[in-house]
């Protein structure tokens, strides 16, 4: 690496850096985690960068990885795709650049509309979306950004659209989640793959 020119001002982070802004050692993984990360490199032909980062500890590791699939991947009455959309917009009222990216790329997969993803990480208004679909991402958005005011007329605004009432916690728990994650990876500069900013295009 070439020496700084005098007077010039470097990055404080190169864009080859680790996963996030920390320097975080890697931990010691138990098989369980270690598994884990090799079958979602598997899967999906990389292990997501925020796995990266919460592997510098294998307790942190295996707690995010539990929650994590048990709000997204789990049986429940909301579909991958409508909880994958709920990240993006949750995401996106955050100004998440990790989760936006990573979980824009999800919706694209599940839903084989190249569009969605995108319009839902920019302005979620402009999709072309089911009454459903709106209640439910209002209600997630409103979590996001507005929780202490919510009151029943919005829980009832979801149950209106069919949604049960175990519906409406997934709908909060899952956007809480997002919200927590978005500031996490924020406070870390977390940086999405390059991967999810190809796939399913």
């Amino acid at each position: 690496m070439s020496e700084p020119k005098p007077g010039s001002k470097q990055p404080l982070r190169e864009p080859e850096a680790g996963p996030t802004a920390l320097d975080l050692p890697a931990g010691a993984l138990s098989p369980e985690m270690r598994g884990y990360l090799d079958k979602c490199a598997e899967k999906i032909g990389f292990v997501p960068n925020v796995l990266a980062a919460y592997a510098h500890d294998d307790a942190k590791l295996s707690a995010f990885a539990a929650f994590y699939n048990g709000l997204m991947l789990a049986p429940s009455g909301l579909t991958k795709l409508e909880r994958e959309m709920i990240a993006v917009v949750v995401s996106a009222a955050n100004r998440c650049f990790y989760c936006v990216t990573a979980h824009g790329a999800a919706v694209r997969q599940l839903s084989g509309d190249p569009v969605l993803g995108d319009t839902l990480g920019v302005n979620w208004r402009a999709a072309r979306l089911a009454p459903r679909h709106v209640a439910m991402l209002a209600f997630a958005e409103k979590v996001a950004l507005a929780s202490s005011s919510i009151a029943e007329v919005d829980r009832q605004a979801l149950r209106d659209e069919g949604f049960t009432d175990v519906d409406v916690w997934d709908v909060a728990a899952v956007a809480s989640f997002f919200a927590m994650s978005n500031r996490l990876a924020s406070a870390t500069d977390m940086r999405p793959n390059a991967e999810y900013h190809v796939m399913a295009r």
